[in-house]
């Protein structure tokens, strides 16, 4: 029960790292508002959450959309009391080079992995001030540190993530408010699946581990940042790579 009491809104929870973030975090006692844009599979997670005796609300968010935000915000106030924990776990991936692409597929990037971050801590940082605290996760990428051959707008956005972090860590950090990044390497969901069979020797070139990650590995990483086992860590970079940055 290693967040016991803690409230925590977390996006893109319907598949995916996000999915099992939230049923980590529900099983470690926190009060999960769980939302996605993809209804039909959100309400899959909550069954699953709350047939294993877990707190769980789900609300259908798009991300990019600054009414849907004060929505989820002031739902999960109106339900629970309080905002202890923020994970911006939502994103898109984009296997496209920025001179190849259109304006509108960049700003689209750029709008769910970047700006969506941003309205999220927008909304919920002044509801951890009033309660004396909080944990916000982004989910970056090793993307955010690392180049990668041609995913241009998709390590844009992760790496002004990363940057974003260490800006509102510094920015709250007298607030009790604390923020740090999570980069995950080749981790295997939905998203990624696609494009394993194709990109899989640059894949297995990087990984140095003769496997790769898996939703709950980086689940196990968020849920540290978000408790107060890590209450002396903030602006930081949780790396979860299999070894790629280690090269």
């Amino acid at each position: 029960m290693r967040l016991q009491g803690k409230v925590a809104i977390i996006t893109g929870a319907a598949n995916g790292m996000g999915a099992e973030e939230a049923k980590l975090f529900a099983k470690e006692g926190a009060k999960v508002v769980a939302t996605d844009f993809n209804e039909a599979r959100l309400l899959e997670v909550e069954a699953e959450i709350k047939a294993a005796g877990g707190e769980i609300t789900t609300i259908k968010q798009n991300v990019t959309s600054e009414d849907e935000w004060k929505v989820v915000v002031a739902k999960t106030v109106e339900l629970y009391g309080k905002v202890d924990i923020l994970v911006n776990n939502a994103g898109v991936a984009s296997p496209n080079s920025f001179a190849n692409m259109e304006m509108d597929e960049w700003n689209s990037v750029m709008d769910i992995n970047l700006n969506g971050c941003v309205l999220g801590m927008k909304y919920c940082i002044p509801e951890m001030k009033k309660a004396g605290g909080g944990s916000v996760v982004n989910i970056s990428s090793i993307g955010g540190i690392v180049g990668m051959a041609g995913s241009s707008p998709y390590t844009a956005a992760k790496g002004a993530l990363r940057a974003l972090s260490k800006s509102a860590a510094v920015e709250y950090g007298k607030d009790k408010i604390r923020v740090n990044s999570v980069h995950p390497g080749i981790i295997v969901t939905p998203m990624t699946a696609p494009s394993m069979e194709l990109a899989m020797p640059y894949y297995e070139l990087h990984t140095q581990l003769p496997y790769f990650g898996k939703p709950e590995d980086v689940a196990y990483g968020v849920v540290f940042l978000a408790s107060d086992e890590s209450k002396f860590m903030t602006g930081a970079e949780l790396v979860i790579d299999g070894g790629w940055t280690a090269l």
